[in-house]
């Protein structure tokens, strides 16, 4: 899930991929040479391509005349046609303001998603809406995300003939329409529609969280290839309770929307990864889901999957061991689910640091050799690499002792895998030389702030409130470092840009009330620390755009974005 506050991230990577998507929607162009990218001049799928490159070869737009460029056209979201204040007397929660879609854009005509779970296409040359559908789901209830009602795109299949819309509800359906009329597809599901809770252990449909959410909602798009759907999904997390649905992942058939395959990305008995769910914990943990996107390799065949954080985020007492495939990177082969490799960037998550974003397929060529890579950025701001066919990592980790947890109960990785190259593109854990400077003044003030927190390197774990400290400083913070807008690729070049932010949180458990919850630790905060007089309390950039060369694993470049507050400038 995890659908943190990220709309200044949204921006930037609409400039990431937005900019090639203008092109395509407003000026006509060439085809990419490239082996990976938006070819013809479209934008079929949420990255560009299925191996999420978010790259195009159209030329029109350069540094020459970008600043001539006007507006051709707005479209007005078809959830402004609905009548708002009538439906907030059925759900008080409908706010309809987190418009993240990209659209795509096929054969003249693009398609979006819209916040309230409606899907519209329209004339990429006049900006004319040609059809909407709404599912109504926003009737239901909210969904599970935290910032409520929105949708980040839909996804596009064609097999030359036929073209389908697909995508998620807030209220954990999948849908397919007809991509010329809008219509729903009647041989897909029940009409047009696919259950996504059937089949889901504890994904009960008339459930609410204690905030009175859906607790299995969608909120990214699918991804097809080789006739396949496959949908991600989000789970509540912010549980009062150890048993949650888990994130299994299934792909279903595009014609009738049968499901062919399920993968356990928490293992049931006999499968491999359960012997890492010490205590039986697998029988009743859930989450470890996919609540971004997606890629496909669609030659091989394989999905990758970045599966988040299990149940909960933030206390691991419940789940002793290592507990795969949380925060893992999966292939599978898309037309069986047959688990081909995996890796798990994170044992044992305490941090909330889901693989959040699509990972990035580049070929790449590293001392001599031509590799099909896959490239993972973080929240916790490393970029793993790996070959995408064996799972094999292009450079070495290495295994280094990690901080332990000093909560009753809790279990803890003894060490972590860190990446040895490329190096990290945001800064972690924190010690004294991060914080302000600006001013000796500011610097004394900083430390004596930092000295109410536990703070660490990197995987330092949560801790309690108690006298004389307010919890752990955790840097990056659940928000990253990268997040759902990920990276860019230029398969030309091998360069991979990522956005990032540096930002910290304050981890806090408490414990709950026993007759509300069966956890023995809930998070008390998670909210971010302010410097002394309302400064950042760490040195500056805040905001960064790093282009790593993979086929060296070193950086190419790295710079600031933005200008900072008034206040920093001041100082």
């Amino acid at each position: 899930m995890k659908e943190e506050r990220f709309e200044m991230r949204g921006r930037i990577q609409r400039l990431l991929a937005g900019l090639s998507l203008a092109s395509m929607a407003v000026l006509s162009g060439g085809v990419a040479q490239a082996q990976y990218g938006a070819k013809d001049g479209e934008w079929r799928s949420y990255g560009g391509d299925l191996g999420s490159t978010k790259y195009s070869a159209l030329d029109q737009i350069d540094a020459d005349n970008f600043a001539t460029l006007t507006v051709a056209w707005k479209w007005q979201s078809v959830d402004g046609e609905l009548d708002l204040e009538e439906l907030r007397s059925i759900n008080r929660g409908i706010r309809p303001t987190s418009l993240k879609a990209t659209p795509l854009m096929a054969g003249g005509v693009l398609y979006v998603g819209t916040p309230l779970g409606q899907a519209a296409a329209i004339n990429a040359s006049t900006g004319k809406t040609i059809w909407s559908h709404d599912p109504k789901s926003y009737l239901t209830g909210s969904p599970t995300n935290i910032l409520g009602f929105n949708s980040r795109g839909v996804a596009y299949w064609t097999d030359g003939e036929e073209e389908r819309i697909f995508w998620g509800t807030g209220d954990g359906y999948l849908i397919a329409v007809d991509a010329k009329t809008g219509e729903p597809c009647s041989d897909f599901g029940d009409n047009g529609r696919v259950d996504l809770t059937v089949g889901i252990p504890r994904a009960d449909r008339s459930a609410r969280d204690y905030r009175g959410r859906h607790w299995f909602s969608v909120s990214s798009p699918p991804i097809v290839a080789r006739d396949v759907v496959v949908t991600p999904a989000s789970i509540s997390d912010d549980p009062m309770f150890k048993e949650a649905p888990p994130g299994w992942i299934r792909g279903f058939d595009v014609r009738t929307g049968e499901v062919k395959w399920t993968f356990h990305t928490v293992p049931q008995e006999g499968d491999v990864g359960v012997e890492t769910w010490l205590e039986d914990s697998w029988k009743y943990s859930g989450n470890t889901n996919v609540w971004s996107m997606m890629s496909v390799d669609e030659e091989l065949g394989y999905l990758y999957l970045p599966i988040g954080t299990p149940t909960n985020d933030f206390y691991g007492g419940h789940r002793p061991g290592n507990n795969l495939f949380g925060e893992s990177l999966v292939c599978l082969d898309i037309e069986t689910g047959e688990r081909i490799w995996h890796h798990q960037m994170v044992r044992h998550g305490l941090w909330d640091y889901d693989n959040p974003a699509a990972p990035n397929l580049i070929d790449i060529t590293v001392d001599g050799k031509r590799i099909k890579a896959v490239a993972q950025v973080t929240k916790q701001g490393y970029c793993y690499v790996f070959d995408r066919v064996t799972g094999e990592p292009v450079w070495p980790f290495e295994e280094r002792p990690a901080p332990s947890s000093d909560i009753a109960g809790e279990w803890t990785a003894p060490t972590q895998l860190h990446p040895t190259k490329p190096p990290a593109f945001e800064a972690q854990g924190v010690t004294i030389d991060d914080l302000i400077d600006f001013t000796p003044a500011l610097r004394r003030e900083a430390i004596e702030i930092v000295e109410g927190y536990r703070i660490g390197p990197l995987y330092t774990p949560p801790s309690l409130r108690v006298e004389g400290r307010q919890g752990t400083i955790q840097r990056p913070g659940w928000t990253g470092g990268a997040n759902w807008t990920g990276a860019a690729v230029d398969p030309e070049t091998g360069i991979l840009y990522v956005p990032s932010v540096d930002t910290s949180s304050i981890t806090i458990l408490s414990v709950p009330d026993p007759s509300k919850s069966n956890l023995r630790y809930v998070r008390a905060g998670v909210g971010g620390v302010r410097g002394p007089r309302g400064l950042p309390l760490f040195k500056p950039p805040y905001s960064s755009l790093t282009a790593i060369d993979l086929n060296l694993g070193e950086f190419a470049w790295r710079i600031p974005i933005g200008m900072g507050s008034d206040r920093v400038r001041n100082h």
